[in-house]
């Protein structure tokens, strides 16, 4: 046993080791954006990670790692700037506002970070996205305006869908992981959503945890929830192995 602890340790370490990470920028109407790069081996699967709206921070950062340990590379999509680092409430409400005001600029914003992604050398053909809260609404935005990717999965995110749009061009399969205790996001846009895709004929799963309020998965939080959170990362690597080509 002891023997077998110890060489899984050298293999999480030789996975950690080997991966290799960097920040990347890219522009937009003149405004530089920097999302971060991390991967096992250059052609492992990958998965976009979309930030709260705190954004692009070590939570996803961690997460990216969780996830190099499993043999996937990520890219962490940078939707507010470089250097954009909100700490009030004011500053969270107003960069995410801005966005939610204008779908067009968060469609653009997506693309580039896709296409960024895809210029540095990253898996994107056999790709699926992520996100969490703010970022768990703009991966929905990023289904509906028809990403090639072959997975959403959002966590404790926006569900509703802005008027004018809808789900027809949606490639991938939909995973929507939600805390029935969620008082920024009812459980009546959860149902609402679930007849929405299912009238428009997406694949989807949409699984609610008891007791877990909205952002449930962030670590070191009031609103962490260890049951949920590790129930949630428990579908997301099954859904990653089920959906991607390894």
């Amino acid at each position: 046993m002891k023997n077998i602890l110890v060489a899984t340790l050298m293999l999480f370490l030789a996975t950690v080791g080997f991966a290799k990470e960097h920040a990347v920028t890219y522009e937009l109407d003149g405004k530089v954006y920097e999302g971060y790069y991390s991967t096992p081996s250059d052609n492992a699967p990958l998965v976009f990670i979309i930030h709260d709206w705190d954004g692009l921070n070590a939570y996803e950062m961690k997460r990216a790692k969780m996830l190099n340990t499993l043999g996937y590379g990520a890219f962490a999509i940078d939707l507010f700037g470089k250097d954009v680092k909100p700490v009030t409430l004011e500053e969270k409400k107003a960069l995410t506002n801005a966005l939610y005001n204008d779908r067009a600029k968060m469609q653009k914003l997506l693309n580039a970070s896709y296409q960024a992604a895809k210029k540095e050398g990253a898996n994107v053909t056999n790709a699926i996205g992520i996100g969490y809260c703010f970022g768990g609404a703009a991966l929905l935005e990023m289904a509906r305006m028809g990403t090639p990717l072959k997975g959403f999965a959002s966590f404790h995110g926006g569900l509703a869908t802005p008027s004018g749009e809808d789900y027809k061009q949606t490639k991938g399969f939909v995973l929507i992981l939600h805390g029935t205790a969620d008082e920024s996001v009812s459980m009546d846009e959860f149902a609402t959503l679930a007849k929405e895709l299912e009238k428009t004929g997406v694949k989807h799963e949409m699984i609610a945890y008891s007791g877990a309020p909205h952002a449930f998965s962030v670590f070191g939080t009031e609103r962490y929830r260890e049951d949920a959170d590790k129930k949630s990362w428990r579908r997301l690597v099954e859904f990653l192995d089920e959906t991607l080509s390894k």
